[in-house]
């Protein structure tokens, strides 16, 4: 009893939001079929580059893509331009995002666990068959207290992110090339390109080098995946292609560095939104 009376004129915390934001359509590619999309956060300055509403919705509360569940025009872009308050943390920008989709777009949502296949990362029979990368602690130290830079570009040619602190992939010319990524990263980096989430269940934590060579075939195949998931509208022949996808050489790739992708299924949380505007208030 005594704690609740304690607790009656307590104030709550103050919401956390950015001091200005400016929030509109992302202009169409000019020109050319390259797609740059990234999150910058350089002391008290945010920018969203062409990122989708799904894809600030994912940042907001920490999630990976496919835990967002929602209109299909959610792949809609925008540009964000915020200004932190002052005294505020750049590990506080999901919490001022999600203040930001609320006001701005009226969303609402709840949490539900559904039950969905996966492919989960395992370490193989044989034992890990890669090593991790080496240690650099000066490039780790300056990570640590570098502005947030994580950029990406995209089209027919394949896909380049970089994750900042020297941590990047490169999907391109029929395979998979990364460097110091961990095996959770890696499970989220393939999620784009498959047709089910990618989870890691290997408990490794280190961060690794790495190359999947893959077949023309399943890298196509794959490209077509991760544009189908982002809202690029592609002809039909296009999504007939993935009709014979296999992804075996992705499979076999993978066990060369002893990895398993086993075909389960998994409780996932997933972020329902049941309301949101498809175009944001007034700046």
């Amino acid at each position: 009893m005594l704690a609740s009376v304690a607790g009656i004129g307590q104030t709550p915390p103050p919401r956390l939001e950015f001091d200005v934001a400016s929030v509109k359509a992302a202009p169409p590619p000019a020109g050319t079929e390259q797609i740059n999309v990234g999150v910058q956060v350089d002391g008290a300055q945010v920018h969203c580059s062409n990122c989708s509403l799904k894809e600030c919705i994912r940042i907001a509360y920490r999630l990976k893509d496919y835990q967002v569940s929602g209109p299909d025009w959610l792949s809609e872009r925008l540009e964000v331009d915020a200004k932190l308050p002052a005294g505020a943390k750049r590990e506080q920008v999901p919490e001022m995002m999600q203040a930001l989709l609320a006001d701005r777009f009226g969303m609402k949502t709840h949490r539900e666990t559904k039950e969905l296949p996966v492919y989960a990362i395992v370490v193989g029979k044989g034992g890990l068959k890669m090593k991790e990368s080496p240690p650099d602690p000066d490039a780790d130290n300056a990570a640590a207290s570098a502005p947030v830079n994580v950029t990406g570009s995209g089209g027919r040619g394949g896909v380049s992110i970089n994750l900042g602190g020297g941590s990047y992939y490169a999907f391109a010319n029929n395979r998979f090339e990364a460097k110091k990524l961990t095996m959770a990263v890696l499970a989220d980096s393939l999620t784009r390109y498959m047709d089910r989430p990618v989870v890691d269940v290997t408990g490794l934590t280190g961060k690794y080098d790495l190359t999947l060579q893959l077949t023309p075939q399943d890298y196509m195949a794959m490209l077509i995946r991760s544009a189908v998931g982002v809202g690029v509208s592609l002809p039909p022949e296009a999504l007939k292609y993935l009709e014979g996808a296999s992804d075996e050489s992705l499979f076999s790739a993978m066990e060369a560095l002893g990895l398993d992708l086993q075909p389960r299924k998994a409780p996932l949380e997933m972020l329902v939104v049941d309301q949101i505007s498809k175009a944001p208030t007034a700046n």
